[in-house]
């Protein structure tokens, strides 16, 4: 009999995983190797607020959250959708919900238990595991290069996969550091970016930042309810209600995170974006006009807005800091901004703060295994991909559904004899 045929998976992410349960089970040696000390560390961080795994909408709205690259998702998100990754998880022995938002998680909310059953099962079907190996591209020979305990490694599989992420929280493992070696073999990358990430605030005529009254009253303090709308020159929309957290620079949260591509985009191009916020999203405009135009008497603004609309704390603090004392004055244009308070961003906040990446191999550059065009037997999956979506499960449905789909690229490439 012939050995069987030796795969390399390097990175021990929910894609890498993935892969190396599909190509394990058909019949292949699989090694996969990680840098740090343990696999699924990013893994485990998302799971520190509740697991989120993936969605329950429907399914048709849930493909448009990928937005420009639902097309190319589409074909391995219906084959690995958030039933099949419900059912996947519940052969783990994890059961899970859908919560009030639609989101699903573990019934524990745990990762760690999800994580310990699958690499049991993994081991168990003959996965080697090699952490602290850290991948340093090729030879000139084209063997895969190792920073190993015991010194460079160097081996020559029948196939690789590369499922290394993104460069968001870089001290998990994803740090990017392959886009050189991809980008010189001829493998289109597009650049890394910041995606379900926090913005700074500019305040026109003054330097950016909040003031030194707000950022030390009011960081991580969350605004809620209020709804966010972005409208672009070019006739892009976002409208949502939900919640965010003002921080010493400006803002973040999962409003703002889903927001974020619109508003990345737009500082790209022209060097600021601006949003509007609408503080009191369940009352009409007429109401909030009405209520600000009461007489209040010898009652400050301030109360009068706390004891008729409810507007303190944070809200109120905002109302200061973005309007001068004329607009807050004049009931017109101050119940307006209650409506539609415009805040200015300068600049989205660095990579590695990030909760995910936009930008990475294209995927013009890979064909319908997930394979690269320019290297034959190196397929990629995960977040190292073009791609990006919201938090919601959106981001670990789509790592789950392309490593499996580059599990099974890999296998039907062996078994054409293409190697």
């Amino acid at each position: 009999m012939s050995a069987p045929r030796q795969l390399a998976v390097i990175g021990g992410g929910p894609a890498g995983l993935m892969a190396a349960e599909v190509l394990v089970a058909g019949g292949v040696q699989v090694d996969l190797f990680d840098a740090m000390p343990s696999v699924g560390r990013k893994f485990l961080l998302a799971g520190k607020g509740g697991l989120n795994l993936t969605h329950g909408e429907a399914f048709e709205l849930f493909l448009t959250r990928y937005g420009a690259r639902q097309a190319q998702l589409a074909p391995w998100l219906t084959a690995f959708d958030p039933a099949a990754l419900r059912q996947w998880a519940g052969g783990l022995g994890i059961a899970t919900f859908v919560g009030s938002s639609g989101r699903v998680f573990p019934a524990d909310l745990k990762a760690a238990p999800l994580l310990r059953a699958w690499l049991q099962r993994l081991r168990s079907a003959g996965v080697r595991l090699h952490q602290r190996h850290r991948w340093c591209g090729w030879t000139e020979e084209g063997a895969l290069r190792f920073a190993a305990p015991t010194g460079e490694l160097t081996i020559r599989p029948d196939a690789t996969l590369l499922a290394l992420g993104g460069a968001s929280w870089a001290r998990l493992g994803s740090d990017g550091a392959w886009r050189p070696w991809l980008a010189a073999r001829g493998v289109d990358v597009a650049p890394l970016q910041p995606s379900n990430c926090g913005f700074d605030v500019g305040r026109t005529g003054q330097a950016s930042g909040w003031s030194t009254h707000l950022r030390e009253r009011f960081a991580g303090a969350p605004v809620k309810p209020v709804a966010l709308s972005v409208e672009t020159p070019d006739g892009r929309r976002f409208h949502r209600q939900g919640e965010f957290v003002v921080t010493a620079t400006g803002i973040e949260g999962s409003l703002v995170y889903a927001a974020s591509a619109l508003l990345r985009d737009e500082i790209a191009a022209h060097g600021e974006a601006t949003l509007t916020l609408d503080l009191l999203p369940d009352r009409s405009p007429d109401w909030v006009a009405a209520e600000v135009a009461r007489p209040r008497g010898p009652r400050s603004l301030s109360t009068h807005l706390k004891s008729r609309l409810g507007i303190d704390g944070v809200k109120a603090a905002l109302l200061h800091e973005l309007l001068d004392k004329e607009q807050l004055h004049d009931a017109v244009r101050l119940a307006a901004a209650l409506k539609a308070l415009p805040l200015r961003l300068v600049a989205a906040r660095p990579l590695d703060e990030a909760i995910s990446t936009a930008g990475g191999v294209r995927f013009e550059a890979l064909d319908e295994r997930l394979m690269l065009k320019a290297l034959p037997g190196v397929f990629c999956a995960g977040e190292m991909l073009d791609w990006e979506a919201p938090t919601g499960g959106y981001l670990l449905n789509a790592c789950f559904a392309t490593g499996r789909a580059a599990g099974q690229g890999m296998l039907a490439w062996l078994a054409a004899g293409q190697h």
